[in-house]
């Protein structure tokens, strides 16, 4: 995997605020723009390989949720941050979304 894209994604997550989120195509997009590769797929990659240093619960899905495997702990990180949350446990993604 592109050493410099990784960085770039993980850079790009740790500038996200406490209490927001954004998404993998978001991050894509902006990353893709500044190296001229990637895709939500690859941002998601870098994030299972690389992300656990930093704030990966505050990127999302396009649909405001997260991988199954990880809404228990996301779920405690978004409470902690006041992330704004809808009854069916997603993200608000209209109210917490934030640009890159």
């Amino acid at each position: 995997m592109n050493e410099e894209y990784v960085e770039a994604v993980l850079q790009c997550v740790e500038q996200i605020p406490r209490g927001r989120v954004t998404t993998y195509g978001a991050i894509a997009d902006v990353v893709g723009e500044q190296l001229g590769i990637g895709g939500p797929r690859l941002v998601g990659n870098v994030m299972g390989m690389h992300g656990g240093p930093v704030p990966w619960w505050r990127v999302v899905r396009a649909d405001g949720s997260l991988p199954p495997s990880h809404q228990g702990e996301a779920r405690q990180c978004y409470l902690e941050e006041g992330t704004p949350m809808r009854p069916s446990g997603r993200v608000d993604l209209p109210r917490a979304f934030w640009q890159p």
